[in-house]
């Protein structure tokens, strides 16, 4: 590999900010481990009350974050793309610091909505690497992009269950706190951006309403949108239920909590791996294609789960599962920036993050209750068929038209 002076600024950009989302996921999901235990130990919060809790706060943080991401998503087309993601990326890591020193969990909810209002990284990442890189190696970016995200998402908790036992639960939110204030410095002095002012500000400016209705005048995009809704929606569903699924497919309670641990990660370590992959082999046969077949792929192994009758099975199906998610939200990502309208990337990339929150948030919510009717292994099946359908909706929207530009 060159020497990091050598490289363009695309790729310096690139790598900082595939680290800095590493660090911002990680960060976000360590507490997920201790989280009840915080509220049980630290709160005070009692008896049937902490899984109540525990359910509204962590939920709290999409459902700030899915109101508020096309706002940051229209600012940045305005001011740019840079400056959305250092109000971020500072703005988390005082926040996050802040949990650290709540007393009631009124003031910790308080502050995870504060942090969703707040929160707009990822987008704002994913929109400034794809402003930056060239046409040809843009489905390698997205695919790069993608497996930071799911790094950090999947060592986050393994990470944050190690220091819990090692330094207790309020140091962690300091921890957190510190690694988002690196990324963001990183950003700061790191990042470059070729973003012109005048011009932006020299456009007419709109309602975030009236940006939704205009975005959503080309036809493709409310399909892309629904892909990452169903991604999260698939992916999130099952996990409150996947430990209850593991010990019943295990027969015994014995290291059910290491069983269920590989199961929920080995889908992120086969997606991490299959984004790069996928994404560079985008660049030669084209978004659409690879989108396509992820779409199928991910919907046919998503419904064996309900079919399997051992944990290797099921870890088995789950890693398959992940090889053709990691196609998704990188070829979902590429194909948003092709449609766009330009001078809009920003605002498409922040309803895209409001999807995705929205996902997190319905799988977490409606999940759950639907699986009181239908069981976790109807929610494979559902899911399952939501992609398929899914996939005939895209497939056909994709092809309807000539896509506006093919990147820049």
């Amino acid at each position: 590999m060159k020497k990091w002076k050598s490289w363009d600024p695309w790729q310096i950009n690139l790598y900082v900010l595939w680290f800095g989302q590493f660090l911002v996921n990680a960060g976000m999901t360590m507490i997920t481990p201790f989280l009840s235990l915080y509220l049980a130990k630290d709160l005070g919060v009692q008896g049937d009350a902490v899984g109540i809790w525990a359910g509204i706060i962590f939920s709290a943080n999409f459902m700030t974050s899915f109101l508020f991401q096309p706002l940051w998503g229209s600012l940045s087309d305005k001011y740019g793309r840079k400056i959305m993601l250092l109000r971020s990326g500072f703005g988390m890591a005082i926040v996050i610091t802040m949990m650290g020193f709540a007393q009631t969990p009124w003031q910790l909810l308080l502050l995870r909505l504060l942090n969703g209002t707040i929160s707009g990284f990822n987008p704002a990442s994913i929109s400034l690497v794809s402003g930056t890189t060239p046409k040809h190696r843009m489905g390698f970016a997205m695919g790069l992009m993608q497996s930071g995200s799911v790094a950090g998402t999947i060592l986050g908790p393994l990470i944050g269950g190690l220091l819990a036992d090692w330094i207790g639960f309020r140091p962690i939110f300091y921890v957190i706190g510190l690694l988002l204030f690196i990324a963001s410095l990183l950003a700061l002095f790191l990042v470059k951006e070729n973003f012109n002012r005048e011009e932006a500000a020299h456009k007419p400016q709109v309602s975030t309403f009236e940006g939704l209705k205009d975005l959503i005048k080309v036809p493709q995009l409310p399909a892309l949108f629904a892909v990452t809704f169903l991604i999260q929606f698939a992916m999130i569903s099952p996990m409150a239920l996947l430990p209850l699924y593991v010990e019943r497919l295990h027969g015994t309670a014995v290291n059910i909590a290491f069983w269920a641990g590989v199961v929920s990660a080995v889908t992120g370590v086969s997606n991490m791996i299959a984004s790069p992959v996928l994404g560079k082999l985008s660049d030669k046969v084209g978004a659409h294609r690879i989108l396509t077949y992820a779409l199928i792929g991910a919907s046919l192994f998503l419904i064996p789960q309900a079919l399997v009758e051992s944990v290797w099975q099921l870890i088995l199906v789950r890693f398959l599962m992940g090889v053709f998610m990691g196609g998704l939200l990188p070829s979902v990502n590429a194909l948003i920036r092709s449609y766009t309208p330009d001078g809009k990337e920003s605002r498409a990339f922040g309803f895209n993050s409001s999807t995705l929150a929205l996902g997190n948030m319905a799988g977490s919510l409606i999940g759950g209750f639907m699986a009181g009717y239908i069981g976790i292994e109807g929610l494979f099946i559902v899911s399952g068929c939501m992609l398929l359908l899914n996939t005939v909706w895209v497939r056909f929207m994709l092809y309807k038209a000539t896509p506006i530009r093919l990147f820049r």
